[in-house]
């Protein structure tokens, strides 16, 4: 069976996002990078922007002037994305700046649409027109806005009806996100709704959200990346996962698809090596000396462990039977 676009070394994509928690420090993004590749991620994640490309400086002063903070240019994108390239790893980003598609285009194997453009369409459609796989996280938005979406999406090109076109994400916008606003049960409901590749985008504390997501069948996640949370202001360190935590992240994944198994239902290998399905289960026993050649009667009859002789799923057709030898109490009853 091949397998899809969205699928990672350990089951689902696993993204580490970076975004902002570089701060604006190319020295530290470079940290944060070589940080992530090195976790065993399979995308590494950035945000491309420029301050007065995203945030009106007239409208929201504040928000304008602290994203022109985190800006970093374009040769130390570059330089990221080959950090990744050269650890085999995939390189990603929010490209929120549209002027910088252009030149980021032939590092990324898709785009990632944020929550805050689920509705910029002049914004899609920019990244449409590069026609590779998009990302779509649905934090702020309700059912209807990401029909309207989606149908937009694929009205400007048929092709990302397909499966490794397309993916959603559950994402809460809110950071932390509260335990009670995570809402896991909507990736069912995105699954029932669009029939596309549903993944998690984590803003909760810890990783346990991501972990209940994966088992609830998310194919893709998406998490925040640091390199410690300890003495950090900036909001998004809050959320992050750091390194130790992503390797023990991949181990849990792990061992949450080895717990899934297979969906065919029957006796495993260990339980017939170790004879607990003879075992644990009951056979007919007689508490007193049976003659061969008597006919079985229901007399004197009792279940008992192992189940060797006769089936107690037997019983009902066995009775009148000629017993085959004698045969001891306790003994296991054979017929003719």
């Amino acid at each position: 069976m091949k397998k899809s676009f969205w699928s990672g070394r350990n089951g689902p994509m696993l993204i580490a996002e970076i975004g902002g928690n570089h701060e604006g420090s190319f020295s530290y993004a470079k940290k944060l990078v070589n940080l992530a590749v090195k976790s065993g991620v399979d995308v590494v994640k950035l945000q491309i922007y420029k301050g007065d490309e995203l945030v009106s400086p007239y409208e929201s002063e504040i928000r304008n002037k602290h994203f022109k903070k985190f800006e970093l240019t374009k040769s130390q994108h570059i330089y990221l994305a080959n950090i990744c390239k050269k650890n085999q790893v995939i390189y990603s980003a929010s490209v929120w700046d549209t002027k910088s598609i252009k030149w980021i285009d032939k590092y990324l194997k898709f785009y990632k649409i944020g929550s805050g453009d689920l509705t910029a369409y002049p914004i899609i459609e920019n990244i449409i027109k590069q026609k590779k796989p998009i990302i779509l996280s649905t934090g702020l938005s309700n059912i209807d806005e990401i029909k309207k979406t989606i149908k937009f999406i694929q009205s400007k090109n048929k092709n990302y009806k397909n499966k490794n076109m397309l993916s959603l994400l559950q994402c809460t916008s809110s950071y932390p996100t509260i335990d009670e606003e995570v809402n896991l049960n909507v990736i069912k409901t995105l699954k029932k709704n669009f029939k596309l590749p549903i993944g998690y985008s984590h803003h909760n504390k810890g990783s346990l959200a991501i972990l209940i997501a994966y088992s609830m069948g998310a194919d893709l996640l998406e998490f925040h990346f640091t390199d410690t949370r300890k003495g950090k202001k900036f909001r998004d360190h809050k959320i992050s996962l750091t390194f130790r935590e992503t390797k023990e992240l991949i181990k849990n994944l792990k061992r949450i698809k080895s717990l899934q198994g297979n969906f065919e239902k029957k006796p495993t290998k260990s339980e017939i090596l170790s004879g607990n399905v003879i075992s644990f289960r009951r056979a007919v026993y007689s508490t007193k000396i049976l003659k061969a050649g008597k006919n079985l009667s229901n007399k004197f009859l009792v279940c008992l462990r192992p189940n060797v002789g006769l089936d107690p799923r037997d019983l009902k057709n066995s009775i009148g039977k000629k017993i085959k030898k004698n045969i001891l109490p306790f003994e296991r009853i054979l017929l003719k």
